[in-house]
């Protein structure tokens, strides 16, 4: 089943300010709460995250039923990526080197707000070149 299209930018906007807030504050709890919802949203889809159940219950009546539809798959992948570079980004604001957590943040930052701001998600362009692959591969 499609999702709406813009369920996914709304959870990238909330990422983004998220992110930022974890780079300002340093707050290693923040950043917890971020590869929380990231694990929840790559286990069961971005529907299942904290920011899609907002999104559906709060944000979706108010702006009416979708227009455009994509495929839940790259969404989903996505919040893996982001997954990864929010665990990196915990080790490293935890156990160190802080660096880690400042760069892996960063970038997990950086892809949020390219999602949240022009409707560009890194994650699902890396999932469709590793789909290309594959289907090569075979």
């Amino acid at each position: 089943m499609d999702i709406d299209v813009r369920g996914p930018r709304f959870g990238a906007a909330v990422t983004t300010v998220v992110l930022a807030a974890v780079l300002v504050t340093g707050s290693a709890w923040l950043l917890a709460w971020q590869t929380l919802a990231f694990a929840l949203g790559a286990a069961g889809g971005v529907g299942r995250s904290p920011y899609g159940w907002v999104f559906r219950g709060v944000v979706r009546p108010r702006i009416g039923p979708p227009v455009e539809f994509e495929s839940p798959r790259p969404p989903r992948f996505a919040q893996a990526v982001g997954l990864a570079f929010a665990a990196a980004g915990l080790i490293g604001f935890t156990l160190g080197p802080g660096w880690l957590g400042l760069a892996a943040t960063g970038a997990a930052l950086a892809a949020a707000f390219l999602n949240a701001a022009f409707g560009y998600c890194l994650g699902c362009e890396m999932y469709l070149v590793v789909r290309r692959v594959a289907v090569r591969a075979e």
